[in-house]
């Protein structure tokens, strides 16, 4: 919104003309939405707790530390998240630029999807929510309708194929398939990062690891003089998610200051939904969608621990790890809480290392 009331006048004003540069924006956005979320934090903590008298439900079958240490925590923190980032997108962004609203559209529709979730959820007392299926099919739709909005925005040959990093000459042609790959990397980043968020502080701290390495890939592939020298596919106006990135930072660090251990709420499906479909969308649109897979290493791995459970379970009827998602068979062989979120912390960042290493190769 702030570049579109530039006007004529701007050049006479100092603040107007940083403004024209991404990356006043993008530094302006991220600490706009801090502010927000702490104002915010305490007030919507509260209005939680108003219809949420025990809290978000726990899985009986989960730790039992669980039944002790999170009982009686309100859940649907991502709102909070969701708050402090779209008014700082809307504040800071160029909005005339469709990769941002097709990246908020995504973000939000699968908010909304995580609200109506944690609403069944907290009001019907129970873990279920929203079924499986139900879930599936709306991450489906709503995906399918940003893989299209990507493609007639990418320019030719991008929008119908798949780079491969490492490789910078490299482009997978993909033809019509490439909503489908779309719609698979914002449903599998989405789903990944749900599955990580177990533990106070373990999934958003990956997220602005990820949300970081994603704005600086952004503003490089937006940029055709930084992209024609590290080799990367040039995205004209994709650089303006470096923007939305930067503003996702800051609301998970706003969001974090109230879930650090002992949480005092849980961001729910409202967040972690939307922030996984959040990372998938900007990794569709500048172009990085394998680099993300190693970039967001973690969840792909918490994913893969339940996938390989449950098929293994399903097969022998014996257990690979204690228990999955990964986190929790580490709770169970007895780490403390807070040393497993550290050292997954160190984990993420390893990777985000090794995924911003495609960017460079000579």
């Amino acid at each position: 919104m702030i570049p579109l009331l530039l006007g004529p006048l701007a050049d006479d004003f100092i603040l107007f003309n940083l403004a024209r540069y991404t990356t006043f924006r993008a530094g302006a956005a991220c600490m706009t939405a801090l502010f927000i979320a702490l104002f915010f934090g305490k007030k919507v903590i509260a209005w939680l707790r108003t219809f949420q008298p025990g809290g978000q439900p726990i899985r009986e079958d989960g730790p039992a530390s669980h039944l002790l240490t999170k009982k009686g925590t309100p859940t649907m923190g991502g709102v909070l998240i969701l708050l402090s980032l779209t008014l700082s997108v809307l504040l800071w962004a160029d909005l005339r630029n469709g990769f941002v609203w097709a990246v908020l559209f995504v973000t939000l529709g699968y908010g909304c999807l995580g609200f109506v979730d944690d609403w069944l959820k907290v009001t019907k007392r129970n873990t279920k929510g929203v079924s499986g299926r139900q879930k599936l099919i709306a991450q489906a739709a709503i995906a399918l309708g940003a893989a299209i909005w990507f493609s007639l925005m990418l320019p030719e040959p991008l929008s119908t194929t798949l780079a491969v990093p490492f490789l910078k000459d490299t482009l997978v042609p993909l033809g019509l398939a490439f909503p489908l790959v779309a719609v698979f990397v914002m449903m599998g980043a989405s789903n990944a990062v749900n599955l990580t968020d177990g533990l106070d502080g373990l999934a958003i701290v990956p997220v602005m690891i990820a949300s970081a390495v994603f704005a600086l890939i952004a503003y490089l592939v937006g940029n055709r003089v930084f992209a024609d020298y590290l080799q990367l596919h040039a995205v004209a106006g994709a650089g303006e998610l470096a923007v939305f990135c930067s503003a996702l930072i800051g609301a998970s660090l706003g969001f974090l200051w109230f879930n650090a251990p002992p949480a005092a709420v849980f961001m729910g499906d409202t967040g972690s939904l939307a922030l996984g479909g959040a990372l998938g969308a900007v990794a569709v649109a500048t172009k990085h969608e394998i680099v993300l897979a190693i970039v967001g290493g973690l969840f792909v791995v918490e994913t893969l621990s339940v996938i390989i459970q449950v098929f293994w379970f399903k097969r022998t009827g014996r257990r690979v790890f204690l228990m999955a998602p990964l986190h929790h068979h580490f709770e169970k062989k007895g780490w403390a809480e807070p040393t497993i979120v550290i050292r997954f912390w160190i984990i993420a960042m390893v990777l985000a290392l090794v995924g911003l290493s495609t960017l460079k190769i000579r």
